[in-house]
């Protein structure tokens, strides 16, 4: 089992900055919302779950048709409703394929979702030759090490990688494996549909905390952590020892 310790902080920006920045995006959405119109053709305000502004043609929003939205935000997972206009009654985002997960039969896991690759074992515990820890989690700069040389022929790997094609994952990355309908892991199953459940497609997932890369900006003594008993995100002080779970590909 994985130790933990919880670290929280609040962030805050300078008032006189954000007043900037929000003078500035008013302005922008102003320009955006002018230009629009110009290219969009005639728009209605249907109200309903989605609200806004809309293009009669595409039935999409006015800013996304001027800016794509290349990146964008999938669905949390979760569809219970808990008030008016909630996560659960508009679900929102990308929907998730199905099946969500791919268990490709040599130690790796495909989210369809991402394109990412994870490690199929969530709790390895020795990730190249010399790794003597003998469990999966350990401090911040041993699990960058432990990510970073792991190869085939090890954590069940047959997939053919070399040190370096794995890594860990960022905290956006991490994350994105989060469905927030579950709990204890708030992790699905291969389908997408239902709870994870051992092998299916990960093995070994804990209910703790998870790694990233992403050291947090105003204290770079903490790194962020996923949790994924919860499925939320804290920082951790880079000594303590959380769990590893490697990644590969991405943009």
């Amino acid at each position: 089992m994985c130790l933990f310790g919880f670290h929280f902080g609040m962030h805050f920006k300078e008032e006189g900055k954000l007043k900037s920045k929000i003078a500035i995006a008013l302005c922008l959405i102003s320009v955006v919302g002018t230009w629009g119109i110009g290219i969009a053709g005639n728009l209605d305000t249907r109200g309903g779950d989605e609200g806004g502004v809309f293009s009669t043609v595409s039935g999409i929003s006015e800013q996304e048709a001027v800016a794509g939205f290349p990146a964008r935000v999938e669905k949390t997972g979760q569809t219970t409703s808990y008030g008016s206009r909630d996560d659960g009654r508009l679900r929102k985002g990308v929907a998730w394929p199905v099946p969500r997960f791919a268990d490709n039969g040599n130690g790796t896991v495909t989210d369809r979702l991402t394109g990412l690759i994870w490690l199929k074992n969530a709790n390895c515990g020795k990730f190249f030759a010399e790794d003597a820890t003998g469990q999966n989690y350990r401090c911040w700069n041993d699990a960058l090490k432990a990510a970073n040389k792991l190869k085939d022929g090890y954590c069940g790997l047959t997939d053919s990688s070399v040190a370096g094609n794995w890594r860990l994952p960022n905290s956006k990355e991490l994350y994105s494996l989060i469905d927030l309908g579950l709990t204890h892991p708030a992790l699905s199953d291969a389908a997408g549909t239902g709870h994870w459940s051992e092998g299916d497609a990960f093995s070994d997932v804990q209910s703790f905390y998870y790694w990233t890369s992403t050291t947090v900006a105003d204290n770079s003594v903490y790194a962020w952590v996923v949790n994924f008993f919860g499925g939320f995100v804290n920082g951790d002080d880079k000594p303590s020892t959380d769990c590893v779970w490697p990644v590969r590909g991405g943009q």
